[in-house]
């Protein structure tokens, strides 16, 4: 028994919500499908059911039938008995007038041979089954709470046993106790049957389904296995899923995707809002690859790597500062750069913006290898340095400053370049009054400086920001506006960052990847959650351990001061 769905096609009008989806699933399949509202997904429960009111093409199969090329009474034999779903609305799904274990009696009599008695009976039995007695059963819909109503559905869904189950946001609205209590019920009901878990929930996504397809404007974007995907996701639009789902266990959440979905666009259906679109994305849409059990729609085969650090060394004089450095930093994405004082990661920022010179190895941006930092390379590379008030010049005031970089490399007119410098400010969040635009460096508080510093590094528009230590020297509330600031600018931007920072809790709020440096090493690299919460090697635990204070603090500042003394020393000698 199986469901085949091909270039499946739903219109609304002249809207298409779905255009062109495939799926395959046996029995005892569970697939999830996530997307944001609009993306087509209960349109495509609904259409597989024979209830959506748009026209299809393409097919369904199911139970060796065509369901788009069946007659009404064939499909509504096969509703209720051999598919069945549990729909969104609770309260539209029952009826108001009816008592709860009639309504579930009725969903048999329709469609079996058997007495109003006998159905009363099956009624109160599946009712028991999922946790409501009798005397629940003998109430109306308006006198159960939102978990009682959820409970009745997932009863009459199942009462005839059904091989097809579609679930269209069987969880939404209820309260953590009780979505507990329902999906350990729908892991129990879903097994040995089809089953589509329409979603915007990825908890419920991962406690239910083994594979999960990612929809966006009626098109599936990315598909794999259910653990591998959430944890590694491929496409853009799949990553800002999971950054904007607040999860006990993530790091960096809540942070959205810019932009509308937008149905019926050519091309690729997300690249209005995708950070790495090229030319053919607005043109062409992009065919379904699978590699290693993972299935992607996206022309440049998924997200790309932006930077590549490839075996960078790099000794003053018989000190090592960095050793075997290897780092990837993919578009879009922030890397934290974590380690204590003096563990090399300035240094591999500097060698990285060609303030050193590395003794082996290479850089390579957007997959060509750098030899030179030309204009070339610093418009598409900026950082922001730990002491804005050293990097702003005190001669330049606040035009001057962010002007600069745009005059270096000739971009436009003067009144073009003041433009921009006055767009930049703005997304800054800082006034663009000439009163303003007239301060020197010492007539602003630290918060401001910093955030002329960020400006200026903005100006060109770079696609990479090394960030060394941008709050460090900044107040709570101040670090907290530019960090906030950062993460905004990085969605509008579509910015990757290298985020250098000894404080883990920081790292843990701006990072979705993290890499540990240790005496100009990288010891240990990967998704920040799983590094904090499951650290490998020994002195990722010992920062993590200091970090939540399960040291003595003496303990662990010992080790880091007699190391940033060593690389003092060692550069003294070098200078």
């Amino acid at each position: 028994m199986m469901l085949s769905i091909k270039d499946l096609k739903v219109s609304f009008g002249k809207t298409p919500i779905l255009r062109g989806v495939d799926l395959h699933l046996e029995r005892g399949d569970c697939l999830a499908l996530v997307g944001e509202s609009g993306a087509g997904k209960t349109t495509l429960g609904l259409t597989i059911m024979g209830l959506a009111k748009g026209s299809a093409t393409g097919e369904i199969s199911f139970q060796e039938k065509n369901l788009l090329a069946i007659s009404e009474d064939e499909l509504r034999d096969l509703r209720g008995r051999k598919m069945a779903m549990v729909f969104q609305n609770v309260e539209d799904a029952l009826d108001p007038v009816q008592r709860i274990k009639d309504q579930i009696a009725e969903a048999i009599l329709v469609h079996r041979s058997i007495s109003a008695k006998n159905a009363g009976d099956e009624a109160a039995m599946h009712l028991l089954c999922v946790g409501l007695n009798g005397e629940k059963g003998r109430l109306y819909p308006h006198q159960l709470s939102g978990g009682e109503k959820q409970r009745v559905l997932i009863a009459m869904a199942l009462v005839n046993d059904p091989d097809l189950l579609i679930l269209d946001e069987p969880t939404a609205s209820l309260d953590a106790l009780t979505k507990a209590e329902i999906i350990r019920l729908f892991q129990s009901a879903i097994m040995g049957r089809i089953c589509i878990v329409i979603t915007h929930d990825l908890s419920l996504a991962a406690a239910l389904a083994e594979k999960v397809a990612v929809l966006y404007a009626g098109r599936i974007m990315e598909m794999g296995r259910t653990e591998d995907l959430l944890r590694n996701p491929r496409h853009p639009y799949t990553r800002g899923l999971i950054r904007s789902y607040p999860a006990m266990t993530a790091t960096k959440d809540l942070q959205g995707i810019l932009g509308q979905m937008v149905h019926g666009l050519p091309g690729c259906p997300f690249h209005e809002r995708c950070t790495q679109r090229i030319d053919i994305c607005s043109r062409q849409v992009p065919m379904q690859l699978e590699k290693d059990g993972r299935i992607i729609a996206c022309h440049r085969g998924g997200i790309v790597p932006l930077l590549e650090i490839e075996n960078l060394s790099l000794a003053f004089g018989s000190y090592s500062a960095l050793s075997d450095v290897f780092i990837t930093l993919y578009e879009g994405e922030t890397l934290a750069l974590v380690g204590e004082s003096g563990s090399g990661k300035t240094t591999l920022s500097k060698v990285i913006m060609g303030l050193y010179e590395a003794d082996t190895g290479a850089v390579i941006l957007e997959g060509r290898r750098v030899n030179k930092r030309d204009s070339a390379f610093y418009s598409r590379v900026q950082m922001i340095f730990q002491n804005p008030k050293e990097s702003v010049s005190h001669r330049m005031n606040v035009l001057d400053a962010v002007l600069e970089p745009l005059q270096v490399q000739r971009k436009g007119s003067l009144e073009g370049q003041q433009h921009r410098a006055k767009e930049v400010l703005g997304m800054v969040e800082l006034p663009v009054e000439d009163d303003f635009l007239k301060r020197y460096p010492h007539e602003l508080s630290g918060g401001e400086v910093q955030r002329v510093a960020i400006a200026r590094a903005l100006a060109l528009g770079p696609k990479l920001l090394i960030a060394d230590e941008p709050t460090s020297a900044l107040d709570p509330s101040v670090q907290a506006k530019i960090l906030k600031l950062l993460m905004n600018l990085q969605d509008k931007m579509g910015l990757a960052m290298i985020f250098i920072t000894h404080d883990i809790a920081l790292a843990r709020k701006i990072s979705d990847r993290m890499a540990v440096m240790h005496k100009g090493r990288i010891v240990e690299v990967g998704a920040t959650n799983e590094i904090l919460s499951h650290p490998e090697h020994p002195y990722t635990r010992r920062l993590v351990d200091c970090a939540s204070g399960r040291y003595e603090k003496e303990s662990c500042e010992i080790e880091m001061v007699a190391e940033a003394e060593a690389e003092t020393v060692a550069l003294e000698k070098y200078c």
